[in-house]
Order: C-alpha cells, then sequence, then structure tokens
C-alpha cells in the first residue's frame, strides 16, 4: 500500500484508519508511510473533509499513547523473553542499548527528548520498558509528548488544508537528513554534558 493507497484508506475509514495506522507504528510495526504524513492528511481533513479536529486530535494522541504504553508493558513484563528472540538482530539491541545508558544517565528528559526524534520515539518506550520504569512517570511524559508530537503534525495539516501536501514532500524528502541531525545533537549534547561531569570530578579529585 503507497502513499496513494493509505490516503483512500483514511477517506474512506477516517478515525479508525488513522488510529490503526498510528497503533501500529508505535508497537514497531512499519507503515508504508511515515506516520507524520498520516497525522498532516488527516488533519488536512479536517479542514477540507469530514473529519472533526477535536475527534481526530484525540484520536491520534490516543493511538499514540496506548501503543506507546503496550510496547513498554512488553518490555516491563517480558524483557527477557523478548530479546532472547531479537538478539540476532543486532542494529536494534545495539540501539536499545544506546538508548537505555541515555535514559539512565540523562534521566527522564532522555525519555521526553527521544519521544520527539523520528526513528528514536519506538526504543524509547522500549527501553523505559526494560528498565522498569515506573508507569506512574512514564505516562505523563508519553501523553504530553504524544500530544506535542502526533497532535502537534494534525494541528499543522489542520491548518495547511489544501496544501498540506506541500509540507508532506519536504517532509518525505527531508524526515531522514533531519531525524539524523536531531539524534546527532542529542549525542552532542550527550558526549558534552559527559565530558563536562568528568572534568568537575577530575578537578575535585585534585
Amino acid at each position: 500500500m503507497e502513499l496513494h493507497g493509505v490516503l483512500a484508506f483514511i477517506n474512506n475509514y477516517g478515525y479508525a484508519a488513522v488510529f490503526i495506522l498510528v497503533f501500529l507504528q508505535e508497537i514497531g510495526i512499519p507503515n508504508p508511510v511515515p506516520n507524520e504524513l498520516v497525522l498532516l492528511f488527516a488533519g488536512a481533513l479536517s479542514t477540507i473533509g469530514d473529519l472533526n479536529f477535536f475527534l481526530i486530535f484525540l484520536t491520534a494522541v490516543a493511538a499514540d499513547v496506548i501503543g506507546s504504553s503496550i510496547l513498554y508493558f512488553a518490555f516491563y513484563f517480558f524483557e527477557h523473553w523478548i530479546l532472547e528472540r531479537l538478539s540476532k538482530w543486532t542494529a536494534i539491541n545495539k540501539n536499545l542499548d544506546k538508548m537505555k545508558e541515555r535514559i539512565l544517565k540523562q534521566g527522564l528528559w532522555a525519555i521526553f527528548l527521544g519521544r520527539m526524534i523520528p526513528f528514536v520515539r519506538g526504543y524509547v518506550s522500549t527501553a523505559a520498558g526494560v528498565l522498569n520504569i515506573p508507569y506512574k512517570v512514564f505516562l505523563p511524559i508519553v501523553a504530553t509528548s504524544a500530544a506535542i508530537w502526533s497532535g502537534g503534525y494534525v494541528i499543522l495539516g489542520h491548518y495547511l488544508g489544501k496544501n498540506w501536501e506541500v509540507v508532506g514532500r519536504i517532509i518525505g524528502a527531508y524526515l531522514w537528513p533531519v531525524a539524523g541531525g536531531l539524534i546527532a545533537v542529542v549525542i552532542a549534547v550527550f558526549l558534552l554534558r559527559s565530558w563536562r561531569k568528568r572534568r568537575r570530578a577530575g578537578m575535585i579529585g585534585k
């Protein structure tokens, strides 16, 4: 199912289609097109189509929160069983290990910031589950980030209306480079903070 097929799916099934597409990607099942485009189009339909803006906003945020929570709980309770079966997927394990280290060193801000980065978002929920971050701590962060991320794209699509596709093409073309840039920034900040901590520790040791 390519872009036009996904758009037709949303046109035909409205809120249910948006929920399914966002939910699947949040639990780690890739969609034919990025969720960013799905949410932009859904937001645009609240202006040029039959979807209600507030309902589509709530649908997108709910799908994000529920999908992320299921992924979190899966690794919270079944970490060893899942990781044993993912042992051959070295790329997944490396990314997960990096996210775990970042959360341990940067704290809860790493969860929030990671949720704002494409392609890193899923690893955040997974790492939080593996680290047994309490759900009463995880849920507010996920709900806030979902409202900003998923809800933000719906709002943008709503105000773009018929022009959503112009921005969609830009996002489709630059999503990977932008994501790479954001990841590089996060890594740079992490390395800088680590260097400062080591420097302060060295000065104290003297």
